[in-house]
């Protein structure tokens, strides 16, 4: 029969090991919680961790409610789970273990005829199951500490499916953050490259793509979604496809911009969330390309003579700014022959430099873009990706997302014959 309840108190401790068997098991003393209402059965518990090679810190409580109170206070490494308590029988006494610590390897107390019992115990989540009266401290201490391994496996195993579906959905975002450029001519060069800032191991809210319609025409977007995470990372690309689609569809300039703003106000997660973007089209035999900027930075402007200009347009608000007032004006930039432009997010220049809060800035970049003129695109855009990195590097790195797209027509793909 049960003992008078009485408060949850500490149960015997086991002696401490000495520091070199310690150090040469490599194994701290695990916290165990013995859920016991018979005072006797407590005791023979009691006795097989001081006798046990594994040393360990009991303490014992006699009742689920108890149990409850102890696992608020302290979360132990393992439960030592009597299946008949005052308030909680069988499988319940599991379960409601499970649902206040479900990182903590359970243990069943079983009596002697109710072997299967311990098994349906380990099939509902319990690691193992021992026998009252029929353990002996070696196995007892060895039943503990395996139960612990194996519950730190399943949680290991856990951690790796989480891995692996976070691994495989942030693969669908990099699909359709980074698109395959849709090219039906060779008369044009495409260089894009993705870096995620140093808070983020994965891709942020920027993005870009390049479509060639079916008059010839050359259409390109880059883009940055204000903010990082998967809810910017999903906004990137709803953005992105909507694009391709106005672009196939033939819808450009301030009413494609219009239509990706109502898109972007029905998808964005939170009201504050904005974007700027940069979107432009070169038709086929034009010398110029036309730019409806939506309060994204400039680009760069390469010409066949190595030289490097900045390329800045008045443009209108970014998305979401100013809901539901068209104000994207198209503007036309020339396009030298063999010329190449590259667009690219804020993330480029905005890291800071040297030891204080100055930044890169544009007319940063734009040193380092004249410096590196004469380098070919792929060469050109990883060096200057690099450089601001490096040159970031004494304030911890570039901290935002960067995306560069470059793209070059060869001499007279786009109408001129030079």
């Amino acid at each position: 029969m049960a003992a008078a309840s009485q408060p949850w108190t500490s149960g015997v401790l086991a002696t401490a090991a000495s520091d070199t068997v310690a150090a040469a098991r490599q194994w701290a003393q695990p916290s165990v919680l013995l859920i016991e209402d018979d005072a006797g059965d407590a005791l023979l518990v009691e006795e097989l961790v001081a006798d046990s090679a594994l040393k360990m810190r009991l303490q014992w409580v006699r009742s689920m409610a108890e149990a409850r109170e102890a696992l608020a206070y302290e979360t132990p490494d393992c439960v030592l789970l009597d299946l008949h308590l005052p308030d909680a029988q069988g499988l319940e006494a599991v379960s409601m273990v499970k649902s206040r610590a479900d990182s903590v390897a359970v243990v069943v107390l079983t009596g002697l005829a109710e072997e299967e019992t311990g098994l349906a115990a380990v099939a509902a989540g319990a690691q193992d199951y021992l026998v009252k009266g029929r353990v002996e401290p070696e196995l007892f201490g060895r039943a503990v500490r395996y139960a612990i391994q194996r519950k730190q496996a399943e949680k290991a195993a856990v951690a790796l499916q989480a891995s692996q579906m976070q691994a495989r959905e942030n693969a669908r975002l990099e699909r359709g953050l980074l698109p395959r450029p849709l090219l039906s001519s060779e008369g044009v060069g495409v260089v894009a490259r993705y870096r995620p800032g140093r808070a983020q191991a994965l891709l942020g809210g920027d993005f870009y793509d390049i479509v060639q319609s079916a008059d010839g025409s050359v259409h390109a977007l880059i883009g940055d979604v204000s903010g990082h995470g998967p809810d910017e990372a999903a906004l990137g690309v709803a953005l992105r496809i909507a694009w391709r689609t106005l672009v196939l569809s033939g819808v450009t300039g301030p009413e494609q911009v219009g239509r990706l703003e109502e898109i972007m106000l029905a998808e964005r997660a939170q009201p504050y969330v904005f974007a700027t973007l940069t979107s432009l089209t070169v038709p086929v035999g034009a010398r110029q390309v036309r730019l409806t900027p939506a309060g994204h930075p400039g680009l760069l402007l390469r010409t066949a003579d190595g030289a490097v200009e900045w390329v800045e347009t008045a443009g209108g608000p970014a998305l979401g700014v100013v809901p539901g007032v068209p104000r994207w004006p198209v503007e036309e930039v020339p396009l030298p022959p063999g010329s190449a432009l590259v667009l690219f997010t804020d993330g480029l220049f905005e890291g800071h430099v040297g030891q204080g809060g100055a930044r890169l800035g544009e007319e940063g970049l734009l040193g380092l873009a004249r410096e590196m003129a004469g380098l070919a695109p792929e060469v050109f855009v990883d060096t200057l990706i690099q450089r601001a990195e490096e040159l970031a590097e004494g304030q911890g790195g570039l901290a935002d997302d960067v995306a560069v797209v470059h793209l070059q027509w060869t001499t007279g793909a786009n109408g001129a014959d030079g």
